[in-house]
């Protein structure tokens, strides 16, 4: 698997999200330092460094999301064989250690997204999963050593 294949579902909103920093959220932080540098002296203006940083977060993310498209190849979803992890399937896993319960959806790299909870079919987690099916216990190598989960549910 290439580190730069997506979906096309994921290649539609990561340019979503590009759209709508270049447009909304451009305008909205140019307006706010407009605005905090119209209050006058900028050394001591903590609303104007605000809008400033806030402005250039949005600027590298533009920046990374441009670069990110213009890498992508638009790969089709495998076909989906009911109940094996594949990319694109939402997958409920057990740490037998903790028996802490997670759930993630397996996608590419470009789309990985941990705080949306979709994790990338590269990663020790997402690798290990691929093709296994519900009742399945595997060995995971992660960082921290090995671990044992168990899949729960594929959807």
């Amino acid at each position: 698997m290439g580190g730069n294949q997506i979906s096309k579902k994921g290649y539609d909103e990561l340019s979503r999200q590009l759209k709508h920093l270049k447009t909304g959220k451009r305008r909205e932080i140019a307006k706010a330092v407009n605005e905090a540098r119209e209050q006058g002296d900028l050394r001591e203006n903590a609303g104007y460094h605000e809008a400033r940083k806030e402005q250039s977060l949005i600027e590298s993310k533009i920046k990374e999301l441009e670069s990110r498209l213009k890498m992508a190849e638009i790969v089709e979803d495998e076909e989906k064989v009911k109940d094996i992890v594949s990319r694109g399937s939402k997958v409920k896993y057990m740490i037998l250690d903790t028996k802490d319960v997670r759930e993630y959806t397996i996608v590419s790299e470009l789309e990985a997204n941990a705080l949306e909870k979709k994790i990338s079919e590269t990663t020790p987690v997402g690798s290990a999963l691929m093709g296994a099916k519900k009742g399945d216990v595997l060995e995971v190598l992660a960082p921290m050593g090995v671990m044992k989960i168990k899949v729960m549910g594929v959807d």
